[in-house]
């Protein structure tokens, strides 16, 4: 049943737009071209923080960051076996997930530290790519205060997951 879901909702739009005599083709093409332009304006935005998360995983300054971090927000609470999956997820979802992914397997979904990382991963948002994308489709070119907002509102999130992880 789900295999046809997609395909009754295109079928549905394409006879809504018939119905109301709307040149569905046209407008088809129309939102494409839109579209195309749209994803041409942001791709250097995606490929600076592309390379910005191979290059924190890849370089090691993801380890040194963890290293120098550790002791600190341990005293706070955090799960050191969590920090690799905190300081990722705001740059790359994707990368976060793969290193939940080692977390989970290292420290198991149910300890403190998979619960802390797993609750990190779902109460956060890749802030990088999120202001890059957005902010340079729109053409912001003075985002003060958007970063450093986004940023603080991380921490504190990625504090209370922790905390409240470990209380329940």
């Amino acid at each position: 049943m789900s295999a046809y879901v997609v395909p009754a909702v295109l079928l549905l739009a394409v006879m809504a737009g018939v119905f109301r005599r709307v040149p569905v083709y046209d407008a088809f093409l129309r939102g494409a071209r839109e579209g195309l332009k749209t994803a041409w304006s942001i791709a250097p935005c995606l490929a600076a923080v592309l390379l910005a998360a191979g290059l924190l995983t890849g370089s090691g300054a993801l380890d040194a960051l963890v290293g120098a971090c550790a002791k600190p927000l341990e005293r706070l609470g955090l799960p050191a076996g969590a920090l690799p999956v905190m300081l990722l997820r705001p740059v790359s979802g994707s990368a976060a997930l793969g290193m939940l992914e080692k977390t989970l397997a290292a420290y198991g979904p149910d300890s403190p530290t998979g619960r802390a990382a797993s609750a990190m991963v779902g109460s956060s948002e890749t802030i990088l790519y999120t202001c890059s994308v957005y902010l340079g489709a729109a053409g912001v070119k003075k985002a003060r205060h958007a970063l450093p907002a986004a940023l603080l509102a991380w921490l504190a999130g990625s504090l209370a997951a922790a905390y409240f992880c470990k209380i329940l």
